[in-house]
């Protein structure tokens, strides 16, 4: 039996009031206008809000596979389910 976050293909639909719960981990870094991070190297850290939803879970999923390799996403992806990254992506695809 499918749940209500899933359509009917099985896929995983994002939900954006749920996702606005789990911002906290994201809004640290990626909704601070300027932000330069300086782990592993000092770079600047991409404004997110506004991205594509299907980027948002594709770069996720990438972190969470090991296919992108910066540490700190690695680890933020890595404890996010399908289900989460869908509601994180339908948040910042929708600003």
């Amino acid at each position: 039996m499918s749940t209500p976050a899933q359509a009917q293909s099985g896929d995983v639909v994002g939900n954006a009031d749920a996702g606005r719960k789990k911002l906290s981990m994201c809004v640290g870094c990626h909704q601070i206008p300027g932000y330069k991070a300086s782990f592993p190297s000092v770079y600047p850290v991409p404004m997110i809000v506004g991205q594509s939803g299907k980027y948002i879970e594709s770069a996720l999923a990438a972190y969470k596979k090991g296919d992108r390799s910066h540490p700190t996403m690695r680890s933020i992806a890595g404890s996010l389910s399908a289900q989460d990254m869908a509601d994180l992506a339908a948040v910042y695809g929708s600003k």
